[in-house]
């Protein structure tokens, strides 16, 4: 299987925006501060996400506007998350609120002279002129006293557009911002309201009171980065993106002996890519290997958070071993640490890593080390439907680093030029690292089920 090409690299085209505006409440809300919780206030979520979703021409809809309809569908959809058209502030403490003046979130009307075909059959990151789609309006990407969302809608010459938004990631994570479109979407096809009422109700993830460490927390151990594992800035890296469909996941499971019983997609292959990976960067087999990647606690949390709740709602799992275990067994080792990390996160788990937080002054998560996921595959980015039907691509707009030295891998619900559904994982390597990456992953999927070679992975210049 080769490497996914990115959508039309050589594709260059014209967006003509309109000037940027603020879309306010469609109807007066109340005008009060809102405490966000000890959970989203945190100094390792202070970034902006940029997300994109295309969406094909609809006939069914000829002669309607998808600016037009978005653009008062948003203001509609803020009487109820009225929280996203104010303003964040700090308070006594460094404490980090919403004042909710109405003020209204940013929006821009676009229209660009390309057609969706011409991105290619498989759309996905890295974008041609993504920066044309997203535009970053001057001033209006700091945390405080800020639009909390950015959104761009471009009409495309085809009939179809694209939906951008970027979200401040202290107010919601993917699942909570997914709620808030599904509610856009709802209103945008005639709904007088959400079907799923908004909960702020942040203070249900609040530290207790006096505070109770009572886990182990290694994703705050102060570490130094050894320099084998330093990413470079992006533009030294190889930027590829690969897919992984049933086919290779099915080759990944052959590896796994049949008495370990059933392991998720999700252990499967972070445990795979991985071990990968740190073969890949070569470091000291007697360093640290570790392992990051978010998990929802919305059904965890005894009793569950509100169906409606929108704000962050993870926390971190952490696996820990040396790069020389990781490398030298087999995947069912690395596969048992996955599945570990992942139990370890109950309530009691939960309640301890905020009032860690909280007791240490905000402190970021340690990353040094680190192979860092977030999956997003399930999220339900790509069934937003503002009337023209599911999106073609939903999800991720930029490879980008939360931190210099090592970058998120995103999971990304996607499609492949066959039609056939799975997860998109793009990866950024220094290009020696990228060569040894891609004959790692040849080596384990090689194999089928039939016996036969499987096609192989082959980097493509990005």
């Amino acid at each position: 299987m080769a490497i996914m090409a990115p959508s039309s690299p050589s594709l260059v085209f014209t967006v003509r925006r309109c000037e940027p505006e603020l879309v306010a409440p469609a109807k007066p809300t109340p005008h009060e501060f809102k405490q966000l919780s000890d959970l989203d206030d945190r100094d390792s979520l202070r970034f902006q996400v940029p997300n994109i979703q295309f969406y094909r021409y609809n006939p069914s809809r000829q002669g309607r506007d998808p600016v037009k309809i978005i653009r008062e569908a948003l203001a509609q959809t803020l009487v109820f998350y009225y929280p996203f058209a104010g303003r964040l502030k700090e308070g006594p403490g460094g404490k980090l609120m919403v004042e909710c003046t109405g003020e209204g979130v940013m929006f821009i009307e676009a229209d660009a002279d390309v057609s969706l075909d011409q991105f290619g059959h498989a759309i996905h990151p890295p974008f041609p002129c993504i920066d044309e789609l997203l535009y970053d309006v001057p001033g209006s990407g700091g945390m405080l006293d800020c639009p909390l969302l950015l959104i761009q809608v471009t009409r495309l010459r085809c009939g179809g557009f694209t939906f951008a938004l970027r979200l401040n990631h202290l107010m919601s994570d993917a699942p909570g911002l997914v709620l808030f479109m599904n509610a856009l979407g709802e209103i945008a096809r005639g709904a007088c309201a959400p079907s799923i009422p908004p909960v702020w109700q942040r203070e249900l993830l609040n530290a207790r009171n006096p505070p109770q460490v009572t886990c182990t927390h290694h994703e705050f151990d102060e570490l130094v980065e050894p320099q084998s594992l330093i990413i470079n800035p992006l533009h030294e890296l190889a930027c590829c993106s690969f897919f992984f469909g049933s086919t290779q996941l099915s080759a990944i499971r052959k590896k796994i002996p049949h008495h370990l019983g059933k392991y998720s997609t999700f252990e499967v292959l972070t445990a795979f890519l991985w071990r990968c990976r740190t073969i890949a960067l070569s470091p000291n087999p007697e360093d640290q290997a570790r392992l990051i990647f978010m998990n929802s606690v919305r059904a965890i949390l005894n009793p569950p958070l509100p169906r409606g709740y929108y704000g962050n709602a993870y926390a971190i799992s952490l696996a820990v071993t040396t790069v020389g275990k990781l490398c030298e067994n087999p995947l069912e080792y690395a596969l048992e640490l996955v599945r570990k990390a992942k139990a370890n996160v109950t309530d009691e788990y939960v309640r301890s890593f905020i009032d860690l937080v909280v007791t240490k002054g905000r402190p970021r998560t340690t990353i040094v080390k680190s192979f860092v996921v977030s999956n997003t595959a399930r999220v339900g980015l790509r069934d937003v439907d503002y009337g023209w039907g599911k999106a073609v691509y939903g999800g991720l707009a930029k490879i980008f680093e939360i931190r210099s030295t090592s970058a998120t891998t995103f999971y990304i619900e996607a499609m492949n030029s066959k039609g056939e559904h799975g997860i998109m994982v793009p990866v950024c390597l220094p290009t020696p690292a990228m060569e040894r990456f891609v004959k790692e992953l040849n080596s384990i999927l090689q194999d089928q089920s039939d016996g036969g070679p499987t096609s192989k992975f082959i980097i493509s210049s990005l």
